[in-house]
């Protein structure tokens, strides 16, 4: 038989192969939940603020972002900022509550989303704002606010002087059986079990620092197909079902770097988690799977499926590797999920002219 005949009857046995395992793809039973309608944004801020600085004071642009915080309170009339920076052993939870204590009416995470997720757990349900100045690799809370994550300047006035957001918060309770640990963790945009935390373990820290998000595709294309392993899932408290997958994906929002839309029509304060779970069965799969999310067709495709929830339960038969925000959180063998409603007040619309901003970086130069 030809060469050529072998491959061609090779990859048509292979493309049956996936289509019948593809459509052998079950979805979960999820109740319908209403959409709820859009809260109103907060007014701006009209009068002094006492303002807190939690710094990370690794990343590239600290001191620039420092320099602009103290500026921009010079400027307004208001007190010196309180600065205070992170730490290896506490990444901005300590810090936020420090600022708290003082009287802070808006606690500004500058750093990565490490930073920005320590920083929110301390704020939440309390009166005081969040602020956002982006120096991270994928600052992906930011990115769903449509904040500008390469404009330290802009970063600064949004958080200073533009108008408030009420959003959602995820709260994870993670148990490992085999060692006997278990700790709570919150996140802001998504969190994973499986292959996904898999890629975040995978991505080669001098590749983050020289391409930043891109790293995290490098990691991706080494790190697939990927072996499938067995999950018992359970929506909102129903009884669990089994599923063979890649990854179970649990998000308050769905904009990954570069303007992909993970989750189309994900909102960060309807209420409810948004469900991913990934199912491909062959590289096949996984060129559909992204093909799919990167050009949004219509059709729903069974190797991966959408959910809403409150309560997201998960159980693997083996430690499995969880990741939070791209951060990874260690291996698990069960995880309970929850959506924490309205947790957060967070300034998400950019504000004053650059003018001030361009002076500062004169200064700085100079």
């Amino acid at each position: 038989m030809p060469l050529r005949l072998i491959i061609l009857v090779a990859l048509a046995l292979a493309t049956v192969a996936s289509a019948v395992s593809w459509l052998g793809v079950r979805r979960l039973h999820s109740p319908k939940h209403p959409t709820p309608a859009a809260a109103p944004p907060l007014p701006a801020p009209t009068g002094p603020q006492r303002v807190a600085l939690v710094l990370h004071p690794g990343k590239l642009n600290a001191g620039f972002a420092r320099r602009l915080v103290e500026a921009a309170c010079t400027d307004a009339g208001w007190a010196a900022p309180l600065v205070l920076e992170t730490t290896v052993l506490d990444p901005g939870f300590g810090q936020a509550s420090q600022a708290l204590r003082e009287g802070a009416d808006v606690v500004i995470a500058a750093g990565g989303d490490g930073t920005v997720r320590a920083v929110a757990r301390a704020l939440a349900h309390q009166d005081a704002v969040l602020g956002i100045v982006p120096l991270g690799t994928g600052n992906l809370l930011a990115r769903n606010l449509g904040i500008p994550v390469s404009d330290v300047g802009a970063g600064v006035r949004n958080a200073l002087h533009g108008t408030g957001r009420r959003i959602d918060m995820g709260r994870i309770a993670l148990r490992n059986d085999r060692t006997g640990t278990h700790t709570d963790h919150v996140f802001l945009v998504m969190g994973g079990v499986g292959l996904d935390a898999v890629v975040v373990a995978a991505t080669k820290d001098d590749l983050k620092a020289k391409f930043g998000w891109l790293a995290y595709s490098e990691a991706g294309f080494r790190s697939l197909p990927g072996k499938r392993q067995r999950m018992l899932i359970s929506l909102d408290g129903q009884p669990a079902q089994s599923r063979t997958v890649h990854s179970v994906l649990f998000a308050n929002c769905g904009r990954l770097p570069g303007g992909i839309e993970l989750i189309p029509d994900s909102t960060i304060d309807d209420g409810y988690l948004d469900v991913v779970v990934m199912s491909p069965r062959s590289i096949l799969g996984w060129i559909w799977l992204g093909a799919t999310i990167v050009l949004r067709p219509r059709a729903a495709i069974p190797v991966i499926n959408y959910y809403q929830a409150r309560r997201v339960r998960v159980t693997v038969p083996d430690p499995t590797e969880t990741q939070l925000d791209g951060d990874l959180s260690g291996a698990v063998t069960s995880l309970d999920v929850r959506i924490d409603p309205g947790a957060l007040i967070v300034r998400s619309h950019p504000g004053l002219d650059r003018q001030r901003t361009r002076q500062v970086m004169r200064k700085g130069r100079s």
